[in-house]
């Protein structure tokens, strides 16, 4: 049995252990929240563009922008987002398995530094890497998006994907591969966005007058609405992020509170076994006296 003095520091190095993961927990349930509000009120803005785009479908020849032009693909592009810090639990590992059964010619993008250490471990064809704080500002995320539809334009990548944690709940973030660029069409993006969202976008059939033409309202929106897709994907990581960084903590915490009890009903033991060893020795020290 361990002594005393040995379980008390062990005792103490837990306790400092739960205050710890303790202090992680709340400041990472805060941020959790404002990342969590953040998500919910870029939706409405996203929204009104999937309306927009809606009010476009079928009024333009989708065969002149690039973005829905169907190409052979010879080379994917893959955005990678992850976390900068660790202590999230199994929430990096999952994303890892994902680019591990990328099969065929691909470059990758991360934003994250784990992701970007994992990417140079595996020997992955690492293009760039980015970090964006836990504010996430469409400004951090937009040189990401655009140097990316940059390659796409440019062909030296055929597709662009993203692997990032989808936000759910506080408890489940699900690893997602979620494909982009290219667009089926405009009808098809806009139905896709209704089954993520929930929103259902008004097929306005008028007559309209777009200025100066309709195409040239689908170029210029198209682009950035493929910014404000992945900003929406971006703040999703990030509040997933903090939820598995607080639940982690908090199982942290509460198997240190656990152990404590633990050791301190150890130590309770081996104190009064101590006593014990010396009742018994002053009493056969009294016993040979006697005798």
């Amino acid at each position: 049995m361990a002594s005393t003095r040995d379980i008390r520091r062990r005792i103490k190095s837990v306790k400092n252990t739960r205050q710890i993961t303790k202090a992680m927990e709340l400041v990472a349930a805060s941020k959790m929240k404002k990342a969590q509000q953040a998500a919910m009120a870029g939706r409405p803005y996203a929204q009104l563009m999937a309306d927009m785009l809606a009010a476009l479908a079928g009024r333009v020849d989708e065969s002149l922008h690039p973005f829905l032009v169907k190409r052979e693909v010879k080379t994917r592009g893959i955005l990678l987002i992850t976390t900068d810090k660790g202590l999230a639990g199994p929430l990096n590992a999952n994303l890892f398995k994902l680019v591990l059964d990328v099969k065929g010619p691909a470059k990758f993008v991360a934003i994250g530094r784990k992701g970007a250490q994992f990417l140079g471990r595996a020997k992955k064809d690492l293009v760039a890497d980015f970090t964006v704080s836990d504010r996430v500002g469409f400004a951090e995320v937009k040189p990401v998006i655009e140097f990316m539809m940059q390659q796409y334009l440019e062909g030296v990548i055929d597709t662009i994907e993203v692997i990032y944690p989808r936000f759910k709940n506080t408890l489940v973030q699900e690893p997602t591969l979620r494909p982009l660029l290219p667009l089926t069409n405009v009808r098809d993006f806009v139905d896709h966005l209704r089954s993520e969202t929930g929103h259902t976008p008004k097929h306005d059939e008028r007559d309209m007058l777009f200025e100066p033409s309709a195409q040239s309202v689908l170029e210029a929106l198209l682009p950035f609405y493929v910014n404000r897709y992945v900003y929406q994907l971006m703040l999703s990581a990030k509040a997933s992020e903090h939820s598995a960084r607080m639940v982690a903590m908090k199982t942290a915490k509460d198997n240190a509170t656990k152990l404590l009890g633990d050791l301190t009903l150890e130590y309770n033991k081996a104190r009064q076994a101590g006593i014990t060893q010396e009742i018994l020795e002053i009493a056969a020290a009294q016993f040979s006296a006697a005798s």
